[in-house]
C-alpha cells in the first residue's frame, strides 16, 4: 500500500522570535511609562511625543546595539572554542578519542561499535571537530549574519512596539484621553503579541497572551509609577 510521507514540522526560528519578543516587551512598556508619566507633569501632547519619539530612537539604537554585540560575542565564543578543540585533535587525540568514546557509551553503545567510529573520525578531523563542538560543548556553528540581524530585529521590533502606545498622543491633543486609549492600545498588544508568540513557538496562544499582558503590564506599570513618582 503506498505510504503518506511523515514529514516533520519543527520550529526552527527561535532566534528570531527571542530577539522580537526582546524588542517588542521593552517598546510597549518604556515609552508608554514614559509618555504616562509625562501626561502628569505637562499639558502639551507636543511635549509628550517629543520626548517619546527621541526615546524610541534611543532606545531602538541601544537595543540594537546590545543585539548585536550579544550576537558577536557568540560567535567570537564558537571560535574560540573551535580553535581549541582543532589543537586538542591534533595533540592530544588519545583524550579526545576517550570523549568520543564516553559520549557513545552514554547512548548504550558498545566499544565494538564505537571502534568503527573513532576509525572514521581520525581519518576526517573536521568532522571530528565538528562532533565535539556540538556534543561535547553544546555548542552550534552561528550564522555569521546573526549580529546585524538581531541588531536589526530586535531595534525594529522596540520602534515598532513604542509607536503604539505613543500613537494615542500623536492623534489626540487632550492628555488625559489619550492616556486612556495609550492604556487600552497597548494592554491590547500585549495580549495580540502574547497571542501570536505563542502560536509561533508552539505554547498554549491564550495563556501565553495573559501571560504576557500580566507581565508586560506589571512592568509597564511599574515604570509608569516611576516616572510619575519622578516627574512629581
Amino acid at each position: 500500500m503506498p505510504q503518506t510521507p511523515h514529514v516533520e514540522q519543527h520550529f526552527t526560528a527561535s532566534e528570531t522570535v527571542r530577539d522580537v519578543v526582546i524588542g517588542m516587551s521593552d517598546g510597549l512598556t518604556v515609552p508608554f511609562a514614559l509618555a504616562a508619566g509625562l501626561s502628569g507633569a505637562v499639558a502639551s501632547s507636543g511635549i509628550i511625543v517629543t520626548a517619546g519619539l527621541a526615546e524610541i530612537a534611543a532606545g531602538a539604537i541601544a537595543m540594537g546595539l546590545g543585539g548585536y554585540l550579544a550576537g558577536r560575542s557568540d560567535a567570537d565564543h564558537y571560535a574560540s572554542e573551535r580553535d581549541r578543540e582543532h589543537r586538542e585533535v591534533r595533540e592530544k587525540p588519545a583524550v579526545e578519542e576517550r570523549e568520543v568514546a564516553d559520549i557513545f557509551r552514554d547512548y548504550g553503545l558498545s566499544e565494538e561499535e564505537i571502534e568503527p567510529i573513532l576509525r572514521s573520525f581520525r581519518s576526517r578531523p573536521q568532522e571530528w571537530i565538528d562532533f565535539m563542538m556540538r556534543f561535547e560543548l553544546g555548542l552550534e556553528k552561528p550564522d555569521p549574519k546573526r549580529a546585524m540581524k538581531s541588531a536589526l530585529t530586535i531595534g525594529g521590533s522596540y520602534a515598532a512596539g513604542g509607536l503604539i502606545p505613543l500613537g494615542p498622543y500623536i492623534a489626540l491633543a487632550d492628555t488625559a484621553t489619550a492616556l486612556t486609549v495609550s492604556i487600552g492600545l497597548t494592554l491590547a498588544a500585549l495580549l495580540a503579541f502574547g497571542f501570536v508568540k505563542g502560536r509561533f513557538t508552539g505554547a498554549r496562544p491564550v495563556r501565553s497572551a495573559i501571560q504576557t499582558a500580566s507581565i508586560g503590564g506589571l512592568a509597564a506599570a511599574a515604570a509608569f509609577g516611576i516616572a510619575r513618582a519622578v516627574g512629581g
